[in-house]
C-alpha cells in the first residue's frame, strides 16, 4: 500500500509514466530511464531539483497547494489524480471505526428493488457488493466472486470470459481503487485485498504499480453472461451521500436493442 511514503511513491510512478514528448521535453540523447528525469519534472514544476528529489525520498511530505499545482501540471495529471495528488499532500488521518460493516439504508434497498428490470448494487470503497437488487445479482451471480468486483476480476477463473474487454476493465477497477485508497489509507481492510491481489495477481500488481487514479463515475461494459450471452449496458455511479464511500451503480440496456431483450430474459429466468 506504500504508506510509508505514498506522496513519493505516487510522484515517481507517474514522473515514470509520463514520456518527455507528452511534457514537451526535447529529446537530444539516448535515455536511460523511463518517463521524464527528476530534473525535468523539477524543471516544468519550478522547483530545485533538491526540492524535488527529496519529496520523491520522503524527507519532504508537505509541499504548498502552489506546489502541488504545479507538480500537477508538470506530470500532466487528470483531475481525479490531481485531487489524489493533494489529499497525500495534506492526509487526513481518520477514526478508526469501532466495526467492519458497512450497512446499506433501508430505504435505499427498497428502492433499488422496485427496479425489477434494472440491475443495481450498492459498492463499499473497496468495491465489494455490500447489497444488489434481484437483476443486480443476477448479473454478476455465478462466480467464485460474485460479492467482490476486485477479487472477480484478477482471481476468477472466468472472469476473462465474463469481461471481454478485460484489460479495459481491469485498468479502470484498480484505477477506481486507488481512488478508494487515496480518502482512507489505514483502512485494514483495504490493505488487505490490495495485500492479497498483489501476491496472487501480477496483472494487479503491475496496474497498481501504475498509480493510475479514476473515480467510479459513468462507462459502457460488455458482458459475457453465461445464462443470456453477450450484454452491452451503460452505467452510471452515483454517490450515497447518506453512507460516506458507497456508491450505488445503476445499469441499462439501449432500449430496443439485443441487450435490452437478453437482460429482459435474465430477469425472466430470474423470476422463475
Amino acid at each position: 500500500m506504500d504508506r510509508e511514503n505514498p506522496l513519493g511513491q505516487f510522484l515517481r510512478a507517474r514522473r515514470e509514466l509520463l514520456q518527455p514528448e507528452e511534457a514537451g521535453v526535447p529529446v537530444t540523447t539516448r535515455r536511460r530511464v523511463a518517463g521524464l528525469r527528476r530534473e525535468e519534472v523539477a524543471r516544468l514544476a519550478g522547483v530545485s531539483t533538491d526540492y524535488y528529489v527529496r519529496l520523491e525520498q520522503g524527507r519532504e511530505r508537505h509541499p504548498s497547494a502552489q506546489v502541488v499545482d504545479a507538480l500537477a501540471h508538470a506530470l500532466a495529471l487528470e483531475e481525479d489524480a490531481a485531487a489524489h495528488l493533494h489529499r497525500l499532500a495534506r492526509p487526513v488521518r481518520r477514526r478508526r471505526a469501532s466495526t467492519r460493516r458497512e450497512p446499506v439504508s433501508p430505504n435505499l434497498l427498497r428502492m433499488m428493488e422496485r427496479w425489477p428490470h434494472t440491475p443495481a448494487v450498492v459498492l463499499g470503497r473497496r468495491l465489494n457488493v455490500l447489497a444488489a437488487n434481484t437483476l443486480g445479482r443476477a448479473l454478476f451471480d455465478g462466480h467464485a466472486y460474485s460479492g467482490d468486483l476486485v477479487r472477480l476480476l484478477f482471481l476468477d477463473p472466468d472472469a476473462r470470459e465474463f469481461y471481454p474487454d478485460w484489460d479495459r476493465v481491469a485498468a479502470n477497477t484498480v484505477a477506481g481503487l486507488r481512488a478508494g485508497a487515496g480518502a482512507d489509507p489505514d483502512d485494514p481492510l483495504l490493505i488487505e485485498v490490495v495485500g492479497e491481489l498483489s501476491v496472487r495477481s501480477e496483472p494487479f500488481r503491475r496496474l497498481w504499480a501504475r498509480h493510475d487514479i479514476r473515480q467510479k463515475t459513468h462507462e459502457t461494459k460488455r458482458f459475457r453472461h453465461p445464462l443470456v450471452g453477450e450484454l452491452t449496458l451503460h452505467y452510471e455511479s452515483l454517490t450515497v451521500n447518506s453512507s460516506p464511500g458507497q456508491q450505488l451503480v445503476v445499469y441499462q440496456a439501449d432500449p430496443g436493442s439485443p441487450s435490452e431483450e437478453a437482460l429482459s430474459l435474465l430477469g425472466s429466468l430470474t423470476a422463475g
